[in-house]
């Protein structure tokens, strides 16, 4: 792998159709987003990626970055790592609710797999220990040989990435009441150790004893004196950071999104892996002109020619949740759809949301049509209309719908599973197009219907009026790298609901087409070459 390599190994040379031209708004990224940190006895940095099913490698002066669990492997979202003395790796594998090892060889076995929410977890003198990042989390001693755990704490309100301090007793961040707390390995009445921070997820020790925290909501690196609760900050990068880890003296700290980066004296940063998208998802342009991404977690507005700037993460003030389906509405306003099964109305400037709808199964899709909002419900197969906060169902029995788009008086609806395009027109549901792979994002401009389509990681359009068709990109970087399956990704409440792909599409006034590349974490922008 060369170190210029993305984190996916295809579709980085899309073919393009005559009379188009491709523009990179967003380079691919290393990462599928960047959580756990855990050293190696090789001196690498070992980092899990979630929302990749991931788990790499980094050298952190070459910046080298090895798959060591990839995507469709046996590990499903890994959240936390921890090493034994051998050399076996252990993660907790959030969405599924359990603990497993790897180890060196490659062979992986489950641990323990009954932790909803499996979070935290590292080794202290050969002991195991692990815990469940919810409201009412447990903190638990799990046995190698699959006796059943031991339980060290209960009802502790999301306690996340902990570590084993110089004292011998257990510390970890309680982000439910933004404290640390610590605990016998024994178990008894836990003590605060700190309080009133920026929302810790992780708690890890320096050479000198103190501990050294990352904050999720403020974004800072915190150095905090156990016996005192006494702090300073190392450094401020962005809210959204998630943990840390020591190579010798040197400090290293990932963020959800993606980056890893060295905290130097004097609160300076080198960056490891630069910063980056973990999917993205659903795309809208809105009156000025400004793109928005949807990436899950975190959403982003990029001016034209300009960078992408966050919009609102899980974290952040009147964020709406995870967000996947994005339209843009009123000035400075957008309708989203979440992964919590919600549509709202969103302004991200006033940092506030309204619910419009909710109780749904999987929603992804969402297009406008005056005062009506359609969206698509891939996991109850129906097609949605929410007006004046009625919900209506237009269609049912759709095959994994995906994305939404109006023409004149249809709604039109891409079928995943189906491999499909159809139209709802009053209770009708006709066929537009099928033949198709794994249609995801639609778009329509005029008479002109464009389909992403990520089995064929292609761009389709097709002339609605006279049926004429053709493929405008090819070997895109959207949906699984070819022979890979992912493993589906179940809810972690009560942060997100199910997560999933989702290319989407959306356009310019001047005719530019935008495109999620999902697979490399790109965000692409084709253009009609104008002679």
């Amino acid at each position: 792998m060369s170190l210029h390599a993305t984190r996916y190994p295809g579709g980085v040379n899309p073919d393009i159709a005559p009379g188009w031209q491709l523009e990179r708004l967003l380079q691919p990224s290393r990462l599928y987003g960047a959580n756990g940190l855990r050293t190696g006895a090789d001196g690498r940095l070992y980092v899990a990626q979630v929302s990749g099913s991931q788990i790499s490698a980094i050298d952190v002066d070459t910046g080298l970055v090895e798959s060591i669990s990839p995507m469709g492997g046996d590990i499903v979202a890994p959240d936390d790592l921890a090493f034994d003395a051998a050399g076996n790796l252990f993660a907790t594998e959030i969405t599924e609710g359990r603990v497993s090892m790897l180890s060196p060889s490659g062979q992986s076995r489950v641990v323990c797999g009954d932790m909803p929410c499996a979070n935290p977890i590292t080794i202290y003198n050969g002991r195991l220990f692990a815990g469940e990042c919810r409201p009412e989390g447990r903190i638990m001693e799990l046995d190698l040989n699959g006796a059943p755990p031991r339980i060290i704490l209960e009802n502790v309100p999301m306690p996340n990435a902990m570590e084993v301090g110089p004292d011998g007793k257990l510390y970890f961040p309680v982000m439910g009441v933004n404290e640390i707390w610590r605990v016998n390995l024994d178990g008894g009445q836990p003590e605060v150790v700190a309080t009133e921070l920026g929302v810790p997820d992780a708690v890890k020790f320096d050479a000198d004893g103190f501990i050294v925290s990352t904050q999720v909501g403020s974004g800072q690196v915190l150095r905090i004196n156990p016996a005192t609760g006494e702090r300073e900050v190392l450094a401020t990068i962005a809210p959204g950071l998630d943990n840390l880890s020591f190579i010798g003296k040197r400090l290293f700290v990932s963020s959800i999104s993606g980056q890893v980066n060295e905290i130097l004296g004097g609160g300076k940063l080198r960056s490891v892996i630069p910063d980056g998208m973990q999917f993205p998802l659903g795309l809208a342009v809105n009156e000025d002109g400004n793109l928005f991404i949807a990436d899950g977690g975190f959403t982003y507005t990029m001016t034209p020619g300009g960078e992408p700037q966050v919009a609102g993460m899980l974290f952040s003030p009147g964020f709406p949740g995870y967000t996947r389906g994005v339209a843009a509405s009123a000035p400075g306003e957008y309708v989203v759809t979440t992964a919590n099964g919600q549509i709202a109305r969103w302004q991200p400037a006033g940092q506030r949301s309204d619910i419009l709808a909710e109780g749904f199964d999987r929603l992804y899709g969402v297009a406008l049509a005056g005062d009506t909002v359609f969206a698509a419900d891939a996991g109850s197969g129906r097609l949605l209309a929410v007006r004046n906060g009625e919900v209506s169902t237009l269609a049912q029995d759709l095959k994994e719908p995906m994305g939404v788009a109006v023409h004149d008086d249809a709604v039109l609806v891409a079928e995943e599973k189906a491999g499909r395009v159809v139209k709802v027109v009053g209770k009708r549901v006709e066929t537009v197009l099928d033949g198709l792979r794994q249609p995801q994002g639609i778009l329509v401009l005029g008479d002109l219907l464009y389909i992403v389509d990520v089995g064929a990681k292609s761009l389709i359009e097709l002339n609605l009026s006279s049926g004429a068709q053709r493929t405008l990109a090819q070997n895109l970087p959207v949906g699984a790298p070819d022979g890979v399956v992912p493993k589906f990704l179940q809810a972690i409440p009560p942060l997100s609901g199910p997560m999933g792909p989702f290319a989407g599409i959306a356009a310019g006034a001047d005719g530019t087409l935008y495109l999620s590349g999902d697979a490399d974490g790109s965000v692409i922008a084709l253009r009609p070459i104008v002679s």
